[in-house]
């Protein structure tokens, strides 16, 4: 048997028959994935105690980890019960005393003798004029020892399993085990790098001689996470550019055509999304293009721009949208661009009858529709060969991020080769643009179209709701509408902690504040039917208020729509409210918003605060991603992706660059890694996001 598989096996050793562990630890550390000795390797601390500062008793600080030397000037035990006990040792240093107090470690007096030298480390506290440590950690000193401290690691854990305990079986399963682990990198690549080998890396990571060293392993394991999924993410983007897809060339006079169909001139930011979007269709592989653009900045005609030339070039088109509310929207919009053209729409979501569904399903195999809309149910019905589209060139996603990989890839899985362009209303920070989006261009919209208003946003204290509602009662009667936003459906146990739900705000209002106005109710569990008479009595104006949960966060325009009120919005992301607000900038007149909110953390009160200072879409995405991070923001598992063991994205960015631009370079040079020297390092990616790989190139 070879040395690797000798090691293997020696690191699949149970925790149970390692040093310290035993079937009773080893059955309670099983409940935090801790079964082996290559888990407890790779169980990083998720905290240091820097210990390495010294102090005196005199100049320690109350509430903070203090390091000191001293000797033991008195020691007592004291048995207070069978096996209990309370050690108390008395620590002089110059003159100055320190009382340490320890219950049920009667085994430390025989330490912990008179005149004995400790270096000694705990929080301090200050009671009646005298210093006190309960359970400090101690470390004996002969007398010649220089006061030294040290990095002590802080592991998360579970139940029946202390601090200490943990730390001894670590320590342990590294001096064992730790050299086993193989390096995945080639030496000549850690020394181009700077990177420790992974042997002293997880020695420093567990139990670091000094805070630099320490920097140095963690910014190894950093760098291979990071580097690992920038590799993952180039070799998507290869394969992506590797396969075929049909070659669609826009002419001038096709771009003529369609151009004519828009009542208005398009931006500049419009036209440079256009311009990259038709050199993509003119290419034999595939677009894989995400258009991010500011609310309200017109990504909708950008995406009917793309459909009407994929049409014109004898393709059909499909759009797919996360919600029958913005599916409906974007058939509005194409039915009246669309009016007067030889154009074919159809519309296929959940809520269609079986017989409807039929039609619509014979009509798209017999290429009688060539611009399809709806929601994720379109993905479903290819996967399963339901449906056919025989002459699909472009599909288009919106609001992208509210789709994850897997419904996503359910196109490329029903061997649909074409086009893509995903969309999305919320700016995606560069790093994470960088880390979770690089196997796709970007186009952005940053500029409204010329006339659109700014929103007045104002974050209410109670004491200002009936000014607020005075306000909005006058705007109402002078022909504006407008939105009531509640994050609740129904009642829950949240209702008792001032949280009301979307029924109790609907009755408070139309029987109080709002009770001459023409209200109306929706929100995701209606069907479609209900939905669609609810949005076209509020498009027409016959409701006056519409009062709904974040159903209306994406696609809902209502030119006339200037009003909103948002309850709890401390319970809603900066991203989601600026969404949100995002649904009063669509006519000529401006927009006025009001947040209620009761923020818990200082957190949601800096959001609050940056929301109602800037309109900017891009500015607050860089915002909530240092507030938030990447994972609530976009949901990290909707992307495939594992979550990080060590990596943050907020913190990590010009390491992320840095995996980014190795990770390009090692794919361009070998674009599988069949090279022998980094056959590990594959063999880790395609563990790691082997299912994200095989799902292609859909974002």
């Amino acid at each position: 048997m070879s040395k690797a598989n000798d090691a293997s096996q020696d690191l699949a050793t149970p925790v149970q028959f390692l040093k310290g562990g035993g079937p009773d630890r080893a059955k309670r550390l099983a409940k935090v994935g801790l079964r082996t000795a290559r888990d407890l390797l790779f169980y990083l601390p998720r905290s240091y105690e820097d210990l390495t500062k010294i102090r005196t008793i005199a100049t320690m600080i109350a509430g903070e980890t203090n390091s000191i030397v001293g000797v033991v000037d008195e020691s007592d035990l004291r048995e207070i019960g069978r096996d209990r006990s309370i050690l108390s040792v008395l620590i002089k240093d110059d003159n100055e005393y320190l009382r340490c107090t320890w219950f049920n470690q009667p085994f430390l007096h025989a330490k912990l003798r008179t005149g004995q030298k400790l270096l000694i480390s705990g929080t301090a506290k200050l009671k009646a004029g005298r210093w006190e440590m309960t359970h400090p950690k101690t470390k004996l000193l002969g007398d010649a020892d220089a006061a030294q401290g040290q990095v002590v690691p802080v592991y998360s854990l579970t139940e029946g399993v202390n601090q200490t305990q943990m730390r001894r079986l670590v320590h342990l399963a590294v001096d064992e085990y730790a050299e086993m682990i193989p390096e995945v990198f080639p030496e000549p690549f850690l020394a181009e790098k700077s990177l420790l080998g992974i042997g002293e890396t997880l020695r420093e990571i567990h139990g670091p001689q000094c805070p630099e060293l320490l920097e140095q392993a963690r910014r190894r394991l950093i760098y291979q996470e990071l580097l690992i999924l920038q590799l993952a993410v180039a070799i998507q983007r290869q394969r992506m550019q590797a396969s075929p897809a049909p070659q669609m060339e826009v002419s001038p006079k096709i771009d003529s055509r369609i151009r004519r169909r828009f009542p208005f001139p398009l931006t500049e930011d419009q036209n440079s999304a256009i311009d990259d979007i038709v050199a993509d269709l003119a290419k034999p592989t595939p677009m894989n293009r995400l258009v991010q653009g500011e609310v309200g900045s017109g990504k909708t005609v950008v995406a009917e721009y793309a459909m009407l030339a994929s049409v014109a070039l004898g393709r059909q088109a499909v759009m797919m949208a996360p919600t029958d509310v913005l599916a409906r929207q974007h058939l509005k919009t194409l039915e009246r661009d669309l009016a007067e053209s030889q154009v074919a729409i159809g519309m296929l979501t959940g809520s269609l009858t079986p017989a409807q569904r039929r039609d619509l399903i014979r009509a798209a195999a017999e290429e009688e529709i060539d611009i399809l809309v709806g929601t994720q149910a379109i993905a479903h019905a290819l996967e399963s060969s339901e449906l056919q589209i025989p002459k699909l060139g472009l599909v288009i996603i919106d609001e992208q991020h509210k789709f994850g990989v897997r419904q996503r890839a359910q196109l490329k899985k029903a061997g649909v080769d074409a086009h893509y362009l995903v969309m999305t209303a919320t700016p995606i920070p560069r790093t994470v643009a960088i880390s979770l989006f690089g196997d796709l261009d970007v186009s952005s919209l940053r500029k409204p179209p010329p006339g659109r208003q700014t929103v007045h946003s104002y974050i209410g204290e109670e004491s200002q709701r009936e000014k607020w509602w005075e306000f909005f009662r006058r705007k109402l009667d002078e022909g504006s509408q407008g939105y009531v936003i509640v994050p609740l459906i129904e009642e829950t146990d949240d209702t008792d902690g001032g949280v009301r739900s979307l029924q109790q705000a609907f009755e408070e209002l139309a029987s109080d504040r709002l009770e001459s106005y023409r209200l109306g109710l929706l929100h995701g569990r209606m069907g479609g039917d209900e939905k669609e008479d609810v949005m076209s009595r509020f498009h027409r104006g016959e409701t006056q208020v519409l009062v709904a949960t974040t159903v209306v966060e994406v696609g809902v325009d209502v030119p006339n729509a200037t009003l909103m009120t948002i309850e709890n919005g401390e319970r809603f992301g900066l991203a989601q409210l600026h969404q949100l607000r995002g649904r009063i900038s669509r006519g000529a007149r401006p927009g006025y918003l009001c947040v209620f909110a009761a923020p818990e953390s200082e957190q949601a009160s800096e959001r609050l605060t940056a929301f109602a200072a800037t309109n900017n879409g891009f500015e607050l995405a860089e915002i909530d991603f240092k507030l938030r991070g990447p994972g609530d923001i976009f949901g990290v598992r909707q992307h495939g992706m594992p979550p990080f063991r060590i990596a943050n994205l907020q913190r990590d960015g010009e390491i992320v660059k840095t995996a980014r631009e190795d990770a390009r370079r090692l794919i361009d040079a070998d674009p599988e890694l069949t090279d022998k020297a980094w056959r590990k390092v594959r063999e880790m990616v395609f563990r790691r996001f082997g299912e994200a790989l095989d799902l292609g190139d859909v974002g």
